[in-house]
């Protein structure tokens, strides 16, 4: 045994050995994927290797051994949550929380304002999309032949772009991850400004950034697997020239970085090396589509991960559950908190009030949050850095400067869209670098100052939302202190009287905001009208020194927000008003509008434009509403939805069918699938008066590559051929996401309309799962060309129906051959009312005995089977072949004998079939049934639903294969007699039941047939609970 161990571990040291002589020498491999405890064992003979190497006085070799991991430690493990330069960090791998990351999109341009790009993520997220986390980047996903080289991460400022990119090179430096990877090298753009004038080789810029891998002499970095993490896309001022630059494939060839980026992110350079950009929506664009592989989304936290946030930063179980409550019954923090720094923010402000207010109020608003945030800085200064004791003054004469000085900054640099700033905007300002480091270095979780490695100075404030408060407040205490509006083109002392009214400002800004296209002023305005509350103003007390507003300010303020909430605004600016209603701590409008929900008295014929704004800012707060919304509960009409679009826009799933819609309606949901930030997978707009103009202008939306619809319902919508062919013209211009479409019983689609459908289908990139096409006065023809149309691309379809279309025996046959073909999917066919013969049945009994097919759900009703038709299908499904779960046979004028082949049928193969149809079939009776029964006593019977005439047998769940379980049996309106009553007892008896229901209305069952029911209702293994006969209802005690 130890020989054996002997020779194991020889054989392994020489086999890493050889691994360690390739890495010195720059030809290491790429890893092999391992195990827990391989890795272990390598990491282990890797430290004893250097240990000896060290013995050996081999310092160099032990050095460049070490050099790939130890490049990856310039990291910090820890992370300062909005603080830089003081404080006491937190470890990074005790802090993360898991964000919330999806795949898919593109790196398109949106410059929205983050505060509404907020909005939409803080609604629920799309059931399609697919959440991934960190470990699972550049990972392969199914089905993608094509490796990832470069992937795109957007998402919002402070939404944990650059946390994630520190986690996911801690994890590889540690060795938890990524170990495909022999090299991470993290930049950011902020760093790689500075160089904007110099020139350098990639292999230079690697070598400054990084020593170390200078000092281990490696330069062929094509020999290795390497990671480039560019993170912060958004902050980038070097001209990034995707068309004009010169191509580079030298990585030792001197250029400017902006041509060596290009060269890189183009695949020039370095084309084995992975990329890995960070950015901000606003920026996206910059990188050209052909240059990403991969775009992925930071969505920041969703609503599991906040909470588990503010457990980790409170262990106090009780104080942290009344803050997530406080949070979730704040709209605005609640959205807010999406964002990773703002839940720092909201942490920072509420431990500190905990502790100086005990079961006192917490702040509901953002404006209340920010100064109190504000308030604690204050506070930190004056004991941390002055030598002050907490209960004295907060704000000193230096501190109030210093605030002045930032606010005017933020101001200026918010006008011209900058988050970051260099020494030459600071100037611009009129503040000197050296007091900018005295800000940054007080007031550190405010304002920071940031030093790459070979770099200048860099000042940013902590969030765009802090920067947009101090503007606020910047613009709010100059015109309390001069009179001067900030806002207005003309930055001009403001003369007259009149003109100085708090009422004009605050009424100037709200104009303002709302002429910004995208939103930029709007979380500005928010705060700007939040401080005018001399609650918030009594909150600044020492840092204002005088007051600018009144309770009638405020009164005026609120009411020409009202009359603006009336006008025709985009929606998103009128949701902003009602944002800017609550910082104003007016919520009367929304209060009045869920009165009205809540009491079932609302009636939108009488709703005023500002009452239907309200009722959308409620509806897109509802989680509820959101995952299906349904015009009919509001107004089935066509102004009800246009005033609601933005509540369809934000659903997942929208029902507007017979709302009285025309084409008007049309171009505005066309609109909505055009627009980026929508979540609408399914729309439903049946039996609405469409016709084919309406349909060519949903077209226009559906074929936009933004457009992710997935179910698309348009029955009884007056469509013709016309609305095929366009339809069928967008589809293939966009056709990777629908995967449902419902085009029934619209009659003048006929089989010209099919022969253009059939162009889509035999399309490569058709996902097309279900195609409904009922009563669509379709022939024969319409088969032929389906099926021709299957079998030339392999079919996604798995759910056809055709029925009431007078397909005859000659279309049925093609469908058959399809239904034996290699490449058909398709598991559910329904064919109601086709005209069908025995002709046909004798070709569907073949398919049913044949191996290949798929099909699980057919559905023959109101086709004339006759005695003859019945015994060639009762053929196919005594087949052991035969699979069908789902047969339906209504008002297929069968009989006893019918029956009696249909029974002997199933039992010779009763494994599959969980439902049987025979509704409408009057001539059964009695005898019928009897023969039922002897199928139902079968211990091998799998049957859940029975329906006869208007008979229900469903079963909620079946626990032993060798029973039959029913829980609701419906016998109405059967023409049976107490014959019956007796033959299903005994079944029933036999077959020990879970039945809970049984409906037995309409039939003449008289006191013989109620006995039999008796003596089973008194049987131990009886479970009924509800029975009906004609007017009686019964229940029993036990």
């Amino acid at each position: 045994m130890l020989q054996l161990l002997e020779d194991n571990i020889v054989t392994f040291v020489k086999k890493e050995l050889k691994k360690i002589q390739k890495l010195l020498s720059h030809k290491e491999d790429e890893l092999e994927d391992e195990d827990e405890e391989q890795r272990s064992s390598r990491e282990l003979l890797m430290k004893i290797t250097v240990n000896f190497l060290r013995r050996m006085k081999q310092e160099e070799l032990a050095d460049g051994l070490q050099s790939s991991k130890r490049i990856s430690l310039k990291v910090s493990a820890c992370v300062f949550e909005g603080i830089t330069k003081a404080g006491n960090p937190t470890l990074l791998n005790e802090i993360y929380t898991e964000l919330f990351i999806t795949e898919g999109g593109r790196g398109e341009l949106n410059e929205e304002h983050e505060v509404r790009q907020i909005e939409a993520a803080s609604r629920k997220a799309d059931k399609g999309e697919r959440s991934i986390r960190q470990e699972e980047l550049f990972q392969l996903p199914a089905g993608r032949p094509e490796p990832i080289r470069t992937v795109m991460t957007k998402g919002v400022a402070g939404i944990g772009k650059t946390v994630l990119t520190q986690k996911f090179t801690l994890d590889w430096a540690e060795g938890k991850a990524h170990q495909n990877l022999h090299f991470t090298f993290p930049f950011t753009f902020r760093e790689l400004n500075v160089l904007k004038e110099e020139k350098f080789s990639l292999v230079e810029l690697v070598h400054h950034f990084f020593p170390e891998t200078k000092q281990a002499g490696i330069c062929s970095f094509e020999d290795f697997q390497v990671l480039f993490i560019f993170d912060g896309l958004d902050e980038c001022r070097l001209p990034l020239d995707f068309h004009k630059t010169r191509i580079l494939k030298d990585p030792r060839k001197s250029t400017s970085v902006a041509d060596l980026l290009t060269n890189l992110i183009r695949g020039n350079l370095l084309p084995s090396a992975r990329l890995w950009i960070t950015t901000r929506p606003a920026a996206a664009n910059q990188i050209p589509a052909e240059c990403v592989d991969m775009v992925t989304e930071v969505r920041g936290f969703n609503d599991p991960q906040k909470e588990e946030y503010f457990r980790k930063r409170f262990r106090d179980e009780e104080q942290a559950s009344r803050i997530i409550s406080h949070i979730q019954r704040s709209r605005s923090l609640h959205i807010m908190c999406h964002i990773p720094v703002f839940c720092w923010i909201t942490a920072t402000v509420l431990e500190d009030l905990l502790k100086s207010r005990e079961g006192g109020g917490l702040p509901k608003s953002l404006t209340e949050m920010y100064i109190h945030f504000l308030v604690v800085q204050a506070k930190v200064k004056k004991v941390k850095y002055d030598g002050g004791a907490e209960t004295d003054p907060h704000w000193s004469p230096e501190s109030r400067k210093m605030i002045e000085s930032l606010g005017k900054l933020a101001f200026e640099q918010l006008q011209k869209g900058n988050l970051i700033f260099y020494e030459s905007d600071l100037t611009e300002c009129g503040i000197d670098i050296r007091a900018a480091s005295v800000y940054s270095g007080v007031f550190t979780q405010v304002f920071r100052e940031e030093r790459g490695l070979y770099q200048d100075k860099v000042f940013c404030f902590i969030h765009l939302s802090v920067q947009e408060f101090l503007a606020a407040l910047h613009v709010h205490l100059t015109f309390i202190a001069s009179g001067l509006n900030l806002l207005e083109e003309e930055q001009s002392q403001i003369s007259q009287p009149e003109q100085r009214s708090p009422v004009q400002f605050y009424q100037s800004a709200v104009k303002k905001a709302l002429q910004s296209p995208n939103g930029h002023l709007e979380l500005f305005l928010r705060f700007l009208l939040g401080l005018s509350l001399q609650t918030n103003q009594s909150l600044l007390r020492g840092l204002l020194t005088q007051t600018g507003s009144s309770s009638q300010t405020n009164q005026e303020t609120v009411q020409f927000i009202k009359e603006k909430i009336s006008e025709d605004l985009p929606a998103e600016k009128s949701i902003n008003l009602f944002h800017c209603l609550n910082e104003l701590n007016d919520g009367s409008l929304v209060e009045e509008i869920q009165q009205f929900l809540s009491s079932g008295r609302l009636s939108t014929d009488k709703l005023s434009p500002a009452q239907w704004s309200a009722l959308v800012f409620i509806l897109l707060s509802s989680e509820e509403d959101l995952e299906e919304f349904d015009l009919k509960k509001y107004s089935p009409s066509e102004e009800a939805l246009l005033r609601l679009l933005p509540v369809i826009k934000a659903s997942n799933k929208a029902l507007l069918r017979s709302c009285f819609l025309s084409e008007r309606s049309c171009a505005a949901l066309s609109s909505v699938l055009s627009s980026q930030s929508y979540r609408l997978r399914h729309l439903d707009l049946s039996n609405n008066n469409l016709q084919d103009s309406g349909v060519k202008l949903l077209s226009a939306g559906l074929e936009s590559p933004d457009c992710k619809l997935e179910t698309l319902r348009l029955w009884g919508c007056s469509l013709s051929e016309i609305s095929c062919k366009v339809l069928v013209s967008a589809l293939k211009k966009n056709p990777s996401n629908l995967t449902e479409l419902d085009l029934s019983w619209n009659q003048n689609l006929q089989d010209s309309g099919v022969h253009h459908l059939c162009g889509f289908l035999e399309s490569p990139d058709c996902r097309l799962q279900t195609l409904r096409l009922w009563g669509c006065s379709l022939s024969k023809i319409s088969c032929k060309v389906l099926v021709s149309a299957l079998k030339k691309s392999p079919s996604n379809l798995t759910e056809l129906d055709l029925s009431k279309n007078n397909l005859q025996d000659s279309g049925f046959l093609h469908l058959c051959g399809f239904l034996e073909s290699p490449g058909c999917r398709l598991q559910t066919l329904r064919l109601k009312g086709c005209n069908l013969s025995e002709r046909s049945f004798e070709a569907l009994s073949s398919v049913l005995s044949s191996q290949s097919y798929r099909l699980r759900h057919l559905d023959l009703s109101n086709n004339n089977l006759q005695d003859s038709g019945v015994k060639l299908l009762s053929a196919g499904l005594e087949s052991p072949d035969c699979k069908l779960e789902t047969l339906r046979l209504e008002n297929c004028s069968l009989t006893e004998n019918n029956c009696e082949a249909l029974v002997s049928a199933l039992k010779k193969n009763p494994s599959n079939l969980t439902e049987l149809d025979l509704s409408e079939n009057q001539n059964l009776q009695d005898s019928g049934v009897l023969h039922l029964c002897g199928f139902l006593e079968s211990p091998d019977c799998r049957l859940q639903t029975l329906r006869s005439d208007s008979i229900c047998w469903t079963s909620s769940c079946i626990t032993a294969p060798e029973h039959t379980y029913l829980s609701d049996c419906r016998l109405e309106n059967c023409r049976l007699s107490e014959i019956s009553c007796k033959a299903l007892v005994s079944a029933l008896k036999k077959n020990p039941s879970n039945l809970t229901e049984l409906d037995l209305s309409g039939t003449n069952l008289q006191d013989s047939g109620v006995l039999p029911l008796c003596g089973f209702l008194e049987s131990p293994d009886c479970r009924v609970q509800t029975l009906r006969s004609d007017s009686m209802f019964l229940l029993p005690s036990d």
